[in-house]
């Protein structure tokens, strides 16, 4: 099933190049730029057994490093979700972001990570990263980002039946209570 995802991350990663390649003056994304590192959003089954699997593989002091961000991470979801803010405008630093503005889990990182920079579709609406240069009113290609989705809770419930992969993860779950993440025993990818 991980494997099924890294083709889709792939895929993914070359679309995102192309559209750079296509309009390079209007993608912002740099190393260091972290302005998707404090979007709201949780993860699908897959995505979650794959970050852990990538976590666990950290040195201990990394490990420890994220988890402590991860409390932080917990309690400030736990204060949007409480306060029934709007996901799509609330902020929140990822666990996985180091001092230096880098992804600690790059390689492993969510579909939400890698379409961030690039016009997206949900629901009909366009979304853009904030930073990007993508003018409103002109057309450019975009991801679907709700066929990514249908992509990826079919990967989960191949993976662990209906019921458990059809749930969400906050990242700092993640990190903070993996327990419904065992499905691959302990064999991993």
């Amino acid at each position: 099933m991980l494997n099924d995802l890294d083709t889709l991350f792939a895929a993914i990663d070359t679309a995102f190049k192309a559209v750079s390649k296509e309009h390079p003056e209007a993608i912002a994304c740099a190393k260091g730029c972290a302005d998707c590192c404090h979007a709201v959003f949780d993860v699908s089954l897959v995505e979650a057994v794959n970050l852990r699997v990538y976590f666990q593989r950290l040195s201990p002091t990394v490990q420890q490093q994220i988890a402590e961000a991860a409390q932080e991470a917990k309690q400030a979801w736990e204060q949007i979700t409480v306060l029934q803010r709007d996901l799509s405008v609330a902020r929140l630093r990822c666990p996985l972001l180091d001092n230096q503005g880098l992804c600690l889990c790059y390689a492993a990182r969510p579909v939400n990570c890698r379409t961030y920079g690039i016009p997206t579709v949900i629901e009909g609406k366009g979304h853009v990263c904030g930073l990007s240069g993508f003018e409103p009113g002109k057309s450019y290609p975009t991801v679907n980002l709700a066929s990514l989705q249908r992509i990826l809770h079919d990967l989960s419930v191949q993976l662990a039946g209906a019921e458990r992969g059809g749930k969400r993860y906050p990242i700092s779950s993640v990190i903070l209570d993996p327990s419904d993440l065992d499905v691959l025993g302990a064999g991993g990818k």
